[in-house]
């Protein structure tokens, strides 16, 4: 597929680009990690059994495999689109499937529908980095994170929903339909696949050599190695808690229709609101200071679900840990999530983000695996506070980590004031 000259976009139009993207991005997810983990549950399957589904998502994070090649052949576009469509057909098998017993067979789908969702997201995040400056990084992901949401509702909660109505089949084929609309929609228009941005287009290296220039500019920023550490931690506690949130909402009693609209309520809704918020907190304060501080709400917030499955807690309590958990989670990630971006090289955007984010998705599906192992063991009120825990050795790190950050907003306000003077 061939991309078009790169542009001067608008920042309207960038962010319009980003958000349905994203959208994308949350589809899948959602789809994998809410629907697949409810229906799993609504099956009889075990909670160390649903933990596989976190060990399958570890493709998310072995996309930094073939990185390099999206940054060496082709547009992001030629990458985004058959990935879709490799969505869209093991959706479909899933359908078919659905209403037999849990087998091989549909753990091969899923495992199908993660390696083909990674790529898309390989794709997308890189493009997304092509686009923005330093200065509408904070704002584009708290948009970023606002449409992944919708896309998780559409594919989580909006799915539960359906599938009291209608049954699983018929669900799992609406959302393959919906991928393939995002499909449609991504080769319709050009702002979608653009050309690569002129600094990007300046790489000496080629084949392995391409790859060793990567690693080495990624690893010449300061105590690299304590903000590899981080980028583990930072989320720990949130992807410990993640995996389990489901099952405790089913063992709780709560029906498919329930759940979802709940999830909705006071979970989507809320995350999207804590994105918008996060991102503008983000770009109003800075990266730096938005780590720290949003990333203190994010770990207190783990607390609700910790008073919700103590005994004897009021039946509401689960849904203001819900809210609070998706609002304050999602504010700490537009922060995170900026701080990811830029850190990365625009020559190298596909392979930085992709290794970068594979330490995120590292920690979250090993912590997701292991949570399935705990909260079996321990019960759930353990669990949940040992997520609360886990949420702050973080926290130490940030005296060698933020001053990395202030170092990188300086540089880009300093190349966005001479792009000014050449400008005028």
């Amino acid at each position: 597929m061939s991309a078009k000259p790169p542009a001067n976009l608008s920042r309207s139009l960038k962010f319009l680009v980003v958000g349905v993207l994203y959208f994308a991005e949350g589809v899948p997810f959602g789809f994998v990690y809410t629907t697949l983990a409810y229906y799993l549950r609504s099956r009889g399957v075990p909670l160390e059994q649903i933990g596989i589904l976190s060990l399958l998502g570890l493709a998310w994070s072995l996309k930094v495999l073939w990185s390099p090649l999206a940054d060496r052949f082709g547009s992001r576009a030629a990458w985004l689109v058959p990935a879709q469509a490799l969505v869209v057909a093991s959706m479909l098998g899933l359908a078919f499937v659905a209403a037999a017993p849990v087998s091989l067979a549909f753990w091969v789908l899923v495992g199908v529908l993660c390696l083909a969702s990674a790529t898309q997201d390989l794709a997308v995040d890189a493009y997304t980095i092509d686009l923005l400056d330093t200065d509408e990084l904070g704002m584009a992901n708290g948009i970023r994170i606002g449409a992944y949401r919708v896309g998780l509702i559409a594919a989580g909660g909006g799915v539960l929903i359906l599938s009291d109505l209608v049954g699983w089949s018929p669900t799992f084929v609406g959302v393959a339909i919906l991928m393939a609309a995002l499909a449609l929609t991504v080769i319709a228009f050009g702002p979608f696949h653009q050309g690569r941005p002129e600094v990007a287009r300046a790489q000496a290296g080629k084949g392995f050599g391409q790859v060793k220039e990567s690693v080495q500019g990624l690893m010449r920023h300061p105590h690299m190695g304590i903000i590899i550490i981080f980028i583990l931690a930072y989320k720990a506690g949130d992807a410990f808690l993640g995996a389990m949130v489901s099952p405790f909402w089913r063992d709780l009693g709560y029906s498919g229709t329930q759940f979802g609209v709940a999830s909705i309520t006071v979970g989507k809704v809320p995350a999207i609101v804590g994105g918008f918020l996060g991102g503008m907190l983000t770009a109003r304060w800075g990266i730096s200071r938005a780590l720290w501080v949003l990333g203190i709400f994010q770990a207190c917030s783990i607390l609700g679900y910790w008073a919700a499955a103590l005994p004897g807690a009021w039946s509401g309590t689960i849904y203001l840990a819900t809210l609070g958990e998706s609002l304050a989670g999602q504010m700490g990630s537009a922060a995170f999530l900026a701080f990811l971006m830029c850190l990365c090289d625009k020559r190298y955007s596909a392979s930085h983000y992709a290794f970068l984010s594979m330490l995120f998705g590292l920690s979250a599906r090993v912590c997701g695996y292991i949570g399935g192992w705990a909260a079996a063991y321990f019960g759930y009120a353990t669990f949940f506070f040992l997520s609360f825990l886990i949420a702050w050795p973080a926290f130490a790190l940030l005296p060698w980590v933020l001053p990395v950050v202030r170092q990188i907003e300086e540089q880009g306000a300093e190349v966005r004031e001479e792009g000014s003077g050449v400008r005028g």
